[in-house]
């Protein structure tokens, strides 16, 4: 996919503007044709704008989000460490890194600079959008904020409101990156390594559920004197998110947006909220999910007319949204 940039100003909704927000996007043509089919696609909390990266059994030539048939686009979301407008760009009026001097951004900001990107392809009509945990709170908001614009909507493992569990487990990762002393000390974009680390691997547990983790890191020796896999399992991936160069503060951007998702803010509540989707759409939930348990799913999916409720089987919990290949194909293809 092709990377874009584009500079904007943009008013935040917590207060404050940035008046040169940077947004970084790619897109499957260098540019839309006006004839192709759009498929808008919004990214989880730390993938990136091109989803042929982050989701490669999913998005690519032939493949059920198909690069070469449809016009396919992806916005790297405010906060991020992959380019768009966040803690690891610099402050235009500084000359330095943002850091913890950047502002707040809300789940309806994110969704301000992907209409931003719309506008400068020219899109008047996207024909699919797809979204999954943080991804699919944008797609929801989008939906409702311009509600002509969707003919189908398609949302995994994600709500309309965060929950209280939700976002407790989000303030237990802030909490791991404001125990890291060089977190505060906001030198470079190396502040907080060993605390993200922690976030990420306190964030892996919430994503993941007891029967996957006795899947794949079960001891393998029955006379084992203390379990050590899972354990260096958790490590591994808490390293891997800070060799990706992904930063404290940046993470900790998101985890605040994380906490404004509330579709019914300034709407008359969720119900009402849901209620202006026109979309033909789809609610997808993963049996196993605990961040985004089906029960709640099956309890909001009604509130969008006539939507469709599809709950998929995974022994993965919320990462089934990258993992269960097949099923997600299936529905993407109905």
């Amino acid at each position: 996919m092709i990377r874009h940039e584009l500079i904007a100003r943009l008013e935040l909704e917590a207060g404050g503007v940035l008046p040169e927000a940077h947004i970084v996007y790619h897109t499957s043509q260098e540019a839309w044709d006006g004839r192709q089919p759009v498929i808008w696609i919004c990214h989880a909390l730390t993938a990136n704008s091109d989803p042929e990266d982050w989701w490669p059994e999913m998005v690519g030539p032939g493949k059920a989000i198909d690069t070469e048939r449809n016009f396919v686009a992806c916005v790297n979301m405010l906060g991020s460490a992959y380019g768009s407008e966040g803690p690891a760009r610099l402050n235009p009026a500084t000359g330095r890194l943002w850091l913890l001097d950047f502002p707040k951004v809300t789940v309806r900001d994110m969704v301000a600079s992907s209409i931003l990107v719309r506008k400068e392809l020219g899109i008047n009509a996207v024909d699919l959008i797809v979204g999954s945990s943080i991804g699919g709170f944008q797609a929801i908001e989008w939906a409702i904020t311009e509600p002509d614009l969707f003919r189908r909507c398609v949302f995994i493992a994600t709500a309309p409101r965060i929950s209280p569990y939700a976002s407790a487990t989000v303030e237990a990762q802030r909490m791991a990156l404001e125990a890291d002393p060089t977190f505060r000390e906001a030198r470079d974009l190396s502040g907080g390594a060993a605390g993200l680390k922690c976030a990420r691997a306190q964030a892996l547990i919430s994503y993941r559920c007891f029967e996957g983790y006795g899947l794949t890191q079960a001891e393998e020796d029955p006379d084992t004197l203390f379990a050590g896999r899972a354990a260096s399992y958790e490590r591994y991936q808490g390293e891997k998110l800070v060799r990706r160069n992904f930063d404290a503060y940046s993470y900790y951007t998101i985890c605040n947006a994380l906490d404004s998702q509330n579709v019914g803010r300034g709407r008359g509540g969720v119900a009402a909220a849901l209620s202006r989707i026109n979309a033909r759409t789809t609610v997808v939930a993963i049996d196993s999910d605990n961040l985004f348990p089906a029960v709640e799913s099956r309890a909001w999916a009604p509130l969008i007319p006539g939507a469709e409720y599809i709950e998929i089987s995974s022994r993965f919990g919320h990462d089934g949204f990258l993992l269960e290949t097949a099923r997600l194909t299936a529905i993407l293809m109905k």
